[in-house]
């Protein structure tokens, strides 16, 4: 079979490739293209270019000289053999592989992979260990309810709080800053060994570490409003978060930060929002409630779907509560400066009847966390009397 393509006086370095490409792509290997051209160097560009693509060139005698150079390009079959054995990376519209093949490296989910690319050095390629099937529809959340730190929060908001009211909010949002530190460590270092195959998971996990980022922000700004300077952070505060940074499971780092800690965290945000003193510090904590609640529905989420894959999972769970209760043992747990600001947060004055009930609705929070903790550990797996025995070992310091 022989076509012809007339490339006029278009080179093959202006574009010209793309009409030869085309015209070939119809064609079987050893078939034939009549090339016909007015470009002074078009016979050098032909043979450079069908000796990189493996194609065969010759002269056309037949041609008509008076219409430029012509010349028989013989499809080769190497074009063929390129793509001989490549193979799809999954369904661009359906859920991912099971498993996720290094060598795709960061092909699109869908995309047709020529053999031979470097492969990807990431540590989770297994589906079991990375999803969730609220995973999507947790990302499009996410992205629908990003906002500005500098616009959301009115910032010119009158702050009219008793000093001694203001310094517990500012040790507050010292510790919480402390802790969304930790919180945005984690989903990033996860996103940094997870297969792109899994997009929506490394999407969320994307769009958590930038919540983080802005929850640093705002609770800073809270609590450098007034001028003064930030609170305490205690050792045994610091050691909590640190064994969550170390933990070098995908499902477990994300257990304990996502369903136990987050989980508890979200009540303290309840807590603090209750409580404001200012319309700022409602805005902050209500901001970053809306957020965390979606980290914890995607942790509770996969942690779940690792278990129900492998229900023997659980034990592994359970060995992570124990080896971070055990770790910090000998630790002095939440900050007391904290402990102390939330029940004067609560109390809103120094009065013994208001501190009174600071202290009760401090208590009221910590059964509520256990609570929590206990109903998320329910819905994972474990049974009631196991629940309540991992919440009980969870960690003094809230996260």
């Amino acid at each position: 079979m022989r076509s012809a393509t007339d490339l006029e006086g278009l080179g093959l370095d202006q574009g010209g490739h793309l009409l030869l490409s085309r015209a070939l792509a119809g064609l079987r290997p050893g078939d034939e293209l009549a090339v016909t051209g007015r470009h002074p160097a078009l016979g050098i560009h032909l043979a450079v270019w069908c000796r990189e693509h493996g194609h065969r060139l010759a002269a056309d005698s037949d041609g008509d000289v008076g219409r430029g150079s012509h010349w028989v390009i013989t499809k080769g079959a190497a074009g063929e053999r390129r793509w001989a054995d490549a193979r799809r990376a999954g369904r661009p519209d359906g859920p991912p592989e099971d498993r996720a093949d290094p060598r795709w490296g960061l092909a699109a989910r869908g995309a047709l992979v020529e053999d031979g690319g470097p492969p990807i050095g990431a540590q989770w390629t297994e589906r079991e260990h990375v999803w969730a099937d609220i995973a999507p529809k947790l990302y499009a959340a996410a992205a629908a309810s990003q906002w500005d730190p500098a616009t959301a929060v009115d910032w010119s908001a009158p702050v009219d709080v008793p000093p001694e009211i203001e310094r517990a909010v500012v040790q507050i949002m010292t510790y919480l800053v402390e802790n969304e530190q930790a919180a945005l460590i984690i989903p990033a270092r996860l996103l940094s060994q997870l297969h792109p195959h899994f997009r929506e998971v490394m999407q969320l996990l994307a769009s958590q570490a930038a919540d983080e980022a802005r929850h640093v922000e705002v609770f800073t700004r809270r609590g450098m409003l007034t001028g003064g300077p930030l609170g305490t952070s205690s050792a045994g505060g610091r050691a909590s978060l640190q064994t969550l940074l170390t933990e070098p499971d995908f499902t477990t780092a994300g257990f304990l930060l996502s369903v136990l800690g987050e989980g508890t965290f979200v009540d303290l945000l309840r807590f603090v929002l209750r409580y404001a003193p200012d319309p700022v510090t409602a805005d902050v904590a209500r901001l970053a409630l809306r957020d965390e609640a979606r980290h914890v529905a995607f942790g509770v989420a996969h942690t779940a779907h690792a278990a129900r894959a492998d229900p023997s999972y659980l034990g592994v769970l359970r060995q992570a509560v124990e080896r971070r209760h055990a770790a910090l043992l000998d630790t002095a747990g939440l900050n007391a400066e904290v402990f102390d600001s939330l029940v004067l947060l609560a109390a809103g004055s120094w009065d013994p009847v208001a501190i009174g009930r600071g202290w009760q609705a401090l208590q009221q929070l910590q059964r509520q966390m256990d609570e929590g903790r206990r109903r998320r550990l329910a819905y994972i797996g474990f049974p009631d009397d196991e629940a309540a025995e991992l919440s009980a070992l969870h960690t003094r310091n809230f996260m």
